[in-house]
């Protein structure tokens, strides 16, 4: 098995990797090798370990984005920051670039959203649809031009497809994202499909001792300009 992981952060507890557009955060139907797949083999071969690699999945990031996604080492880890993903009290920010313009230089968005499991699509859900949940974000607006905007999103909540949703449902769809309306075709380094927003930074306190890390992923070489 080939892996080509990008590692951004590791010690002993914790493995934060930016994620290509176009890989799979974890394995799913498509059969293809996942991050998860390729960070536990990396860390198979690395460090020489026989049998199964313990590798906590914390998070997922949609296929056709890119950015940091954090894993955990050890169960103890996997507990803890868990836990600070359940409370909310992970700091997550985005990049994007949506089309058309946004009048405001910065805002918050608050919504419910309802998933349909069956066809993979989330939308904006009905005041009385006991389904919905609630999904907040803020943006500031980094740059215009005449057809797009680029935004700097805090994630506030972590629901499926939120921030690709919420930008769509005000007429702002992120780029490439066909899923939600957009226009745009973007490719990936690999050739496949990919999206105009990136997970640039998570921000957690570290599970075994008092320090708050911050994790930074740099922007592809697929990145629109």
């Amino acid at each position: 098995m080939e892996t080509d992981v990008s590692i951004l952060y590791e010690d002993n507890h914790c493995l934060a990797c930016n994620k290509p557009a176009g890989v799979p955060t974890q394995d799913d139907e498509s059969g293809d090798l996942s991050l998860l797949e390729q960070a536990r083999e990396l860390i198979r071969v690395r460090d020489r370990k026989p049998g199964n690699v313990f590798l906590g999945l914390l998070h997922r990031l949609d296929r056709p984005v890119s950015g940091v996604v954090l894993f955990a080492k050890t169960s103890k880890a996997a507990a803890r920051l868990s836990e600070q993903f359940r409370r909310g009290t992970i700091e997550k920010t985005y990049l994007a670039i949506v089309e058309g313009s946004i009048a405001a230089d910065e805002g918050e968005f608050v919504d419910r959203l309802s998933k349909d499991r069956d066809h993979n699509v989330v939308s904006i859900a009905h005041s009385n649809d006991p389904e919905g949940r609630e999904a907040r974000l803020r943006f500031r607006v980094i740059e215009r031009s005449r057809s797009a905007t680029t935004v700097e999103i805090k994630l506030l909540t972590g629901r499926s497809h939120q921030i690709r949703v919420q930008f769509a449902s005000r007429g702002n769809p992120i780029w490439g994202d066909h899923k939600y309306g957009s226009k745009r075709n973007l490719r990936a380094l690999d050739g496949g499909a990919r999206i105009a927003l990136h997970a640039r930074s998570l921000g957690f306190n570290h599970p075994t001792r008092p320090e708050t890390l911050a994790v930074d992923a740099p922007l592809p070489a697929d990145w629109p300009e």
